[in-house]
C-alpha cells in the first residue's frame, strides 16, 4: 500500500459566526467560497438589500479589517478559530439618512449601531443632545408613553447615556429618568421606524458621525497626526481633538490619491493648490485606509448619478410600503381611539350602573323606613288620641289643682309678708338696742375715768398723809395720843385745814353697779341676736317651702296631663313658729 494513501482527507466546510447589532447566527461554509458568497448569504438571512453600505469585519492582531469580497475567505488572514468570527456592520455611511437609507431593517442596523458607537464614546454627543436622542431610543423600543403602564423606574435596566455624561453632573438614575421622560412623553403617535429615523437625523449632525480615525505623520517629519474618512471626504485632524478638522479634502476637490507602500498623496482637483502627503507606519492599516477611501469615493459619485432600476424599485417599494403602514397606522390609531373610547364609555356605564344600583338601593331602604314610619306613626297617631281623650280629662283636675295651688299660694305669701314684716321689726329693735348699747359703753368708759381719777386722788391724799404723819411724829410721841379724827374723814393741821373723804365702799359699789349693767346688757344683746337668727332661718324655711309647694304643683300638674294618681297636697310643717317671742324691752338707768 502507498503512504500516499494514508494522507488525512482535508475538510470539504469551515463554521462562521456572524454577529449583527440584533442577533448571531452560524453557517456552514465551503471551503471554496469567497468573501462576496458569505456577505450575500448574510444578507439574504438578514433581509437586506441595501448591500453597499455594510461589509464583514474581523479582527487581526491590534487592528480589524474588512473581508474582501473578490478574494476566497479562508485565503485572507481571517482568524484560524473555529467558528471563524465575524461582525455584521456598517462600513460606510450615508450623507443624508432620510433621503439613502430606504429599507427598515437597513435603518434599523444603523440606528442600532450609531447607538452603541455613542454610548460607547466612539461618538462624541452633548449631554442636551444625549436626553434628545434617549428619548427617542426609549420611543422606538417601548411605543407611546402610558403613564399607567410606564411607573417611575421601567428604564432602570436600560443603557440610554454615554458615562461621560452622568459623571458630569451630579444626577441620580432617578432623576435622568424623569429627564428622559418628559421628552419621551412628547413623541407620542411616533412609530418605532419614525423613532429610530429621528434618532439618526439628530445624530448624522454630531462632528464624529460616520468617521474613520487612523494615525498618521506628516512627511517624514514624524508630525503625529490624525486622518479622518467619512462620506464628505479626507479631514486632518490634531492628535488631541477629533471634533474640529484642521485641513479637509472634499471628495469632489480631490483629483487623484495614490499610495505607495507607507505614503500616500493626495492631488486637488485645483492644480494651484498643493499636494498633500503623509506616512503610515502599518500596511495593515494602509490597505484598511485606501479601501474606505475607494469606497467612500465610489457611494459619493454614486449619489450624484440617477438611481438604478434596483434602487429605484427598492425606493418604490419602500414609499408604498410605508404608505400602506401609515395607512395601518391610522387605522391602529382609530381602532385603539375607538377601543379607548369604548373602554370609557364602558367604564362610564359601569359606574352609572354601580350609581344606580346604590341609589335603587338606597330608595328601596327609604321605602321600608318610610312603611316603618307610617305604621309607628299610625300607632303613635291613635296613642295620642287616647292620650288627648285623657288629657282633656285630666285638665279640668288640673285647673281645679291649680286654683287650690293659688290660693295656698296667696296664704302662703300672706304669711310671708307678715314674717318679712316681724323680721323688719326685729332688725329695727336690735339697731336701737346696738345704739343703746354703744352710749351706754360710752357711759361706762366716762365712769371708769372718773373712778380712775377718783382712786389717783385718793392715792395721793394718802401719800400726804404719810408725809403729815412722819413730819408730826415726834410731837405726837411727846404729848398724849392724839385725838381720833372726826368720822367725816377730815383732818384739820395748824391754821390751815385738809378734807379728805375715804369712801371706798361707795366707789366699789358705784363699780361693781356699772359692770352688773353690762354684763346684763350683752346676755340680753346675745339673747336678741339668737332670736334674730332663729327668725331668719324661720323665714328661709317658709321659701323654701313655697318653693316645693309651686314645683309640687306644677308635678302635679303634670303627673295629671300623662295620666298619673295626683300627688297628695303638700302640708306646711306644724312646727313653724309664725310670730317669734320678743324679749321685754329694757331700758338701763345711768346710776
Amino acid at each position: 500500500m502507498s503512504i500516499l494513501g494514508l494522507k488525512k482527507k482535508q475538510p470539504k466546510t469551515f463554521k462562521v459566526k456572524v454577529i449583527t447589532m440584533d442577533a448571531e447566527m452560524e453557517f456552514s461554509c465551503e471551503v471554496k467560497w469567497k468573501g462576496k458568497d458569505l456577505f450575500d448569504l448574510v444578507c439574504r438571512t438578514v433581509g437586506l438589500r441595501e448591500t453597499w453600505f455594510f461589509g464583514l469585519r474581523y479582527t487581526v492582531k491590534d487592528t480589524y479589517a474588512w473581508l474582501k469580497t473578490e478574494k476566497r475567505v479562508l485565503d485572507q488572514e481571517v482568524p484560524k478559530d473555529s467558528p471563524i468570527t465575524f461582525h455584521f456592520l456598517a462600513k460606510f455611511f450615508p450623507e443624508k439618512v432620510e433621503e439613502e437609507l430606504v429599507q427598515e431593517i437597513t435603518q434599523h442596523l444603523f440606528f442600532l449601531q450609531v447607538k452603541k458607537q455613542i454610548l460607547d464614546e466612539e461618538i462624541f454627543c452633548s449631554p442636551e443632545a444625549s436626553v434628545l436622542l434617549a428619548s427617542y431610543a426609549v420611543q422606538a423600543k417601548y411605543g407611546d408613553y402610558e403613564p399607567n403602564f410606564h411607573k417611575p423606574g421601567f428604564l432602570a435596566q436600560d443603557e440610554l447615556l454615554p458615562k461621560r455624561v452622568l459623571m458630569q453632573y451630579q444626577m441620580t438614575a432617578d432623576m435622568w429618568e424623569e429627564k428622559i421622560t418628559a421628552w419621551y412623553a412628547e413623541h407620542r403617535g411616533i412609530a418605532r421606524d419614525e423613532a429610530e429615523m429621528d434618532y439618526l437625523k439628530i445624530a448624522q449632525d454630531l462632528d464624529m458621525y460616520g468617521v474613520s480615525y487612523f494615525a498618521i505623520t506628516q512627511n517624514k517629519r514624524d508630525t503625529d497626526l490624525l486622518l479622518g474618512v467619512d462620506a464628505q471626504g479626507l479631514h486632518i485632524y490634531s492628535p488631541n481633538s477629533k471634533l474640529n478638522p484642521n485641513k479637509s479634502f472634499p471628495w469632489s476637490g480631490i483629483r487623484n490619491i495614490s499610495y505607495s507602500e507607507k505614503e500616500f498623496t493626495i492631488k486637488p482637483l485645483d492644480k494651484k493648490k498643493d499636494v498633500f502627503k503623509f506616512y503610515s507606519s502599518q500596511l495593515r492599516v494602509n490597505k484598511l485606509i485606501l479601501q474606505l477611501c475607494i469606497g467612500n469615493h465610489d457611494l459619493f459619485m454614486r449619489r450624484r448619478k440617477v438611481d438604478s432600476i434596483e434602487v429605484q424599485q427598492m425606493k418604490s417599494q419602500a414609499k408604498e410600503e410605508k404608505a400602506r403602514k401609515k395607512v395601518e397606522r391610522q387605522i391602529l390609531a382609530r381602532e385603539k381611539q375607538m377601543r379607548e373610547e369604548a373602554e370609557r364609555a364602558k367604564e362610564e356605564m359601569e359606574r352609572r350602573l354601580f350609581q344606580l344600583q346604590d341609589e335603587a338601593r338606597l330608595a328601596n331602604e327609604a321605602l321600608l323606613r318610610s312603611e316603618e314610619t307610617a305604621d309607628l306613626l299610625a300607632e303613635k297617631a291613635q296613642i295620642a288620641e287616647e292620650e288627648a281623650k285623657l288629657l282633656a280629662h285630666k285638665a279640668a283636675e288640673a285647673e281645679q289643682e291649680r286654683q287650690r295651688i293659688e290660693a295656698t299660694a296667696l296664704k302662703t305669701k300672706e304669711e310671708k309678708r307678715l314674717m318679712e314684716q316681724k323680721m323688719r321689726e326685729a332688725e329695727q329693735l336690735a339697731v336701737k338696742l346696738v345704739e343703746q348699747s354703744e352710749r351706754r359703753s360710752k357711759e361706762a368708759d366716762h365712769l371708769k375715768q372718773d373712778l380712775t381719777e377718783a382712786k389717783d386722788a385718793e392715792r395721793r391724799a394718802k401719800q400726804k398723809l404719810l408725809e403729815i404723819t412722819k413730819t408730826t411724829y415726834p410731837l405726837i410721841a411727846a404729848y398724849s395720843t392724839p385725838p381720833p379724827p372726826p368720822e367725816g374723814g377730815e383732818l384739820a393741821l395748824g391754821s390751815g385745814s385738809m378734807r379728805i373723804d375715804f369712801k371706798d365702799s361707795d366707789m366699789k359699789r358705784l363699780s361693781m353697779e356699772i359692770e352688773r349693767e353690762r354684763l346684763e346688757y350683752v346676755e340680753k344683746s346675745k339673747h336678741l341676736q339668737d332670736q334674730l337668727k332663729e327668725l331668719k332661718s324661720e323665714i328661709e324655711s317658709l321659701k323654701l317651702e313655697e318653693q316645693q309647694q309651686q314645683q309640687a304643683g306644677v308635678y302635679s300638674l303634670r303627673n295629671e296631663a300623662r295620666g298619673y294618681p295626683p300627688e297628695p297636697p303638700y302640708m306646711p310643717h306644724s312646727n313653724v313658729r309664725t310670730t317669734p317671742p320678743y324679749p321685754p324691752r329694757t331700758t338701763l338707768h345711768a346710776p
